[in-house]
């Protein structure tokens, strides 16, 4: 039965949240769309469906934007400047680099040999794997880049049809520029009050509503008018308006978790708004904002036994970052010959795995280094610091993820 539920606030107190389980679900969801431009070379069906505006993938990362924003809002305000970087840098950086290593040091070693039988020239290539590493401090590695032509040769052999070895990770970029912009406001003092941000939001709203940032958010990461921001690269307009509103939007229920109410009712006339204009037009305009509360009101209700995903195993950005390489490599071996629903369990399984991996050996000693603070030791001869006298503790507000 449809009923109102209470508020943000008080549902999403603490840890197991529930935004855990969707971070996770939405990550498997990119992996979902994947299956059909990279194993068939067809875009999945929310396209066509949608009329271009979006698909599955795209989809799922405005959710992470607006789940994001939502998190983010809450550290920055809570942090010091360097702290708040600090934080985000161990979260990001250590699975990133993680990722990336993987990906040209162990499975393009293991494609190159299966292509050609040997590892004969695939080190010395100029497009060679330290190529494709180094390039990590003047540009990212993400849509065309490859590595000793592996993909390019799947691609003449009719298995791959996209030539990019980590093509997932062109949304990072916007994501630092949400956290670079998240921590100026807080450091300008503006995450205090609810205003500010909201304001933010609607600004953007209104200008994507207007025309102004006038291509879909479902139009391919490389497509359209930009700017080039060192050290991210290129930024286009298009994808900075919407995921930039989806990050607002996130960030101001934050603000006003006390206040939103969390109700059935309001949440089928969202899946409603978002399914019609999804299908009908208008989806950027009304139906980002629909899925942002769908979202929010499913992080809210979602069973117990559900919550506590995610809460100390976050795997959701592993699936992330491991899911496009899986993916090429399937089926630069032929894994199309399983079909889609064969690719996919493979493809799960398998970043599934390597997300595990990531998250145990890599991203969580990375994030047990956040209280950690330059030139903060121990006297070489054992001695501590004598305690002086110590300020009152205010209380900290409820942390709302483990991120």
């Amino acid at each position: 039965m449809l009923r109102p539920r209470g508020t943000l606030a008080p549902l999403l107190h603490g840890r197991a949240n529930g935004l855990g389980a969707l971070r996770l679900l939405l990550a498997a969801t990119v992996v979902v769309s994947h299956v059909f431009p990279l194993g068939w070379g067809r875009p999945d069906p929310l396209w066509r469906w949608s009329g271009g505006q979006t698909d599955l993938g795209k989809a799922a990362v405005l959710g992470f934007f607006a789940l994001s924003g939502f998190v983010i809002t809450e550290s920055a305000r809570r942090l010091p400047p360097g702290r708040f970087v600090w934080h985000r840098a161990l979260r990001i950086v250590p699975g990133l680099c993680g990722s990336l290593l993987f990906s040209a040091l162990v499975l393009m070693p293991a494609l190159y040999w299966w292509q050609h039988g040997t590892l004969g020239g695939f080190w010395s290539r100029p497009d060679g794997p330290l190529s494709y590493l180094t390039t990590l401090g003047s540009d990212t590695p993400t849509t065309g880049w490859d590595v000793s032509g592996v993909i390019a040769g799947g691609v003449r052999a009719g298995t791959n049809f996209d030539g990019s070895l980590n093509g997932a990770l062109w949304s990072l970029k916007y994501e630092l520029l949400c956290y670079l912009v998240a921590g100026l406001l807080a450091a300008l003092g503006l995450l205090r009050r609810r205003t500010p941000v909201t304001a933010a939001a609607l600004a953007l709203w209104l200008l994507i509503a207007a025309g102004a940032a006038d291509l879909p958010a479902g139009v391919p990461p490389a497509g359209g008018p930009g700017v080039t921001l060192p050290p991210l690269g290129q930024v286009t307009f298009h994808l900075a308006a919407n995921l930039g509103l989806a990050f607002l939007l996130g960030g101001a229920l934050r603000l006003h978790a006390e206040r939103v109410r969390v109700d059935d009712t309001l949440a089928l006339a969202a899946a409603l708004v978002a399914a019609g204009s999804a299908r009908w037009g208008g989806f950027a305009e009304l139906g980002l904002p629909a899925l942002v509360y769908l979202l929010f009101w499913a992080a809210a209700v979602l069973p117990r036994r559900w919550r506590a995903v995610g809460s100390r195993r976050d795997y959701s950005y592993g699936v992330y970052i491991f899911g496009f390489p899986v993916e090429q490599a399937l089926a630069l071996v032929g894994g199309a010959r399983f079909g889609p629903l064969g690719f996919l369990v493979g493809a799960l399984g398998a970043t599934g795995v390597l997300a595990a991996l990531s998250w145990h050996l890599v991203e969580a000693p990375a994030l047990r280094l956040r209280s950690w603070t330059p030139g903060r030791r121990r006297a070489a001869d054992g001695r501590e610091p004598r305690p002086g006298p110590q300020p009152a503790q205010r209380p900290k507000p409820p942390e709302v993820t483990s991120s």
